[in-house]
Order: C-alpha cells, then sequence, then structure tokens
C-alpha cells in the first residue's frame, strides 16, 4: 500500500509539473508567435491607401509593404486591425511585432517604441468644404467657435491641439467618422494625412483640401524596443526592399500626382 501510495504521489506531481510548464508557454490571445514564424502587425485599416479593407481583405500600401517584408523574411503575416490608439501600444507592449499604421516618427512616441527607416514623406492637409470660403487656417481660426476635426491620436490631432488648444479641436474615432463630421456641418475644417484626405474628398462631393500643407513629416515602422534582433532583421529588409525600388513601386500604384 505503502509503495501504491508513493508511485501515486510521483505521477500527481509529474502531472502538475506537465500542466505548469504548458501554462507557462501557452502564447495569449494576439500576442506575437513564440516560434518566430509568424510577423505579426497592428494597423488600423480606415486609412486609405495606407491602409484598408477591400472585399474582406486588407489592403494598401502599408499592407504590401509589409508582406514584402514578411515575404523577405520568410514568415508569415498576420495582420490584427485594431483602434489607431492601440497600435503603438500594442507594440510597446510585445503584443504585436510591428506597428504600420500611417504612424509618424515623433519624440513622444520614441518614449515606448523604436522606429524604422522612414519609407515616405506624408502631409497634414486641411479638408474643408468647397462652397465655405476658407483658404488657410488662419480663415478658419477666425470663425468664432471654431472646430477642427480630427482622428484620435494622430498627429494631426496633437498638431492641431498644440496650435489651437482642445476646447477648439474634436477627436473622432476614425478619419472617415471626421470627414462625416465636416459633412453634416459638425466641425469647421479637418487634418489629416494628405493621401487619405484626398481619398474621402473623392468620395464625398463638395469637400476639397486646401493647397498649403499643414506639416512635413515621416512615416516609419514602430518597433517593439526590446525585440532588437526582430527589429534589425526588419529594418534590413525594408532598406533592400526600397533600394531595389519595390517600396517605391508600390507608394506609385496607390499614389498619383
Amino acid at each position: 500500500m505503502k509503495t501504491m501510495k508513493k508511485v501515486f504521489a510521483l505521477l500527481l506531481a509529474l502531472c502538475m509539473v506537465l500542466a505548469l510548464a504548458a501554462c507557462g508557454s501557452s502564447d495569449s490571445e494576439g500576442t506575437t508567435d513564440a516560434d518566430g514564424d509568424t510577423l505579426v502587425m497592428a494597423t488600423s485599416a480606415d486609412f486609405p491607401p495606407y491602409e484598408y479593407m477591400e472585399n474582406g481583405d486588407f489592403a494598401g500600401i502599408d499592407v504590401e509593404i509589409a508582406q514584402a517584408i514578411a515575404d523577405k523574411l520568410g514568415m508569415t503575416l498576420d495582420i490584427q486591425n485594431v483602434n489607431f490608439d492601440s497600435v503603438v501600444a500594442g507594440v510597446a507592449t510585445g503584443k504585436y511585432d510591428m506597428g504600420m499604421s500611417g504612424i509618424t516618427v515623433t519624440d513622444e512616441r520614441k518614449e515606448s517604441v523604436d522606429f524604422s527607416d522612414s519609407y515616405t514623406t506624408a502631409v497634414q492637409a486641411i479638408v474643408v468644404k468647397a462652397d465655405s470660403g476658407l483658404t488657410s487656417l488662419d480663415d478658419i481660426a477666425a470663425i468664432d467657435g471654431f472646430h477642427i476635426g480630427v482622428q484620435l491620436s494622430t498627429t494631426g490631432d496633437i498638431y492641431v491641439t498644440d496650435d489651437y488648444g482642445a476646447d477648439h479641436v474634436t477627436e473622432y474615432k476614425t478619419g472617415a467618422d471626421a470627414i462625416q463630421a465636416l459633412v453634416t456641418d459638425k466641425v469647421n475644417a479637418v487634418v489629416i494625412d494628405i493621401e487619405p484626405a484626398k481619398s474621402y474628398v473623392a468620395a464625398n462631393e463638395g469637400l476639397t483640401v486646401l493647397e498649403t500643407p499643414y506639416v512635413e513629416e515621416q512615416y516609419a515602422i514602430a518597433l517593439n524596443k526590446d525585440n532588437t534582433e526582430l527589429n534589425e532583421k526588419i529594418n534590413n529588409a525594408l532598406n533592400e526592399l526600397i533600394s531595389d525600388g519595390t517600396v517605391q513601386t508600390i507608394l506609385d500604384k496607390y499614389i498619383t500626382e
């Protein structure tokens, strides 16, 4: 009987060790792939032509560049569609390997994530109603009680808030929501990146983009600070794709003068 009890105790202990090991090795949902075969990218797919949904699939500049990077690294690309304000935060905590969502390099963001080299220059543009008579931000700021619509946590949000104060800024979850607010006269203008601005103007009659840009900035890939080996591989792959013309070909496919 004592022998059987010892055998039973040993088996129970072994089961507990195996159970603990299994718990320790499991990945939580949405986290990066432990075996290194999958490249997990966070994006907010409401920012054409950089990322958007088309017939149920991801499409756009960032999507194609990310796929080219994954192909060059021999990895499978896994795209996670999240709110824009969750992209950098998720990369910072290690939930995603990288973030590509028209992300501008800023000193504030550098505090929580690293960045790849830049792969394109972007412009913050001003969208107004075509019949508004507005030609500049000065015109807009002269309106009593003016409001400028922005997408939450974007650089447009940051710049406009810094320049005009939070009382004159209305934040929206997506750029499309901000544009709809302009269409329905809830705001006097929208500040957003130039390429999405052109897409939204094309889709909404009666809107126009002002000729004078607000700010020029650089787009890059957000990377987790602790994942230095993978970051180097991603950046090297990106630079190879820039050098061989792949990135420019992708940009030219979506952006026309």
